[in-house]
């Protein structure tokens, strides 16, 4: 039973390492807002038509 409570505990442990993790990067860490834009050629608006 010790090694499968050490192994719970382990385990326990790097969870919260990840997740300590995570939230530093949601509290600390801001993203860049830019804004975007993509031109469509008119070819792909339009369909082809089969014939």
């Amino acid at each position: 039973m010790p090694t499968l409570f050490r192994f719970v505990v382990t385990v326990a442990v790097l969870a919260g390492i990840a997740y300590g993790a995570m939230f530093a990067l949601v509290m600390f860490v801001n993203p860049k807002q830019a804004e975007l834009s993509v031109r469509i050629p008119p070819e792909k608006l339009a369909p082809k038509q089969s014939q």
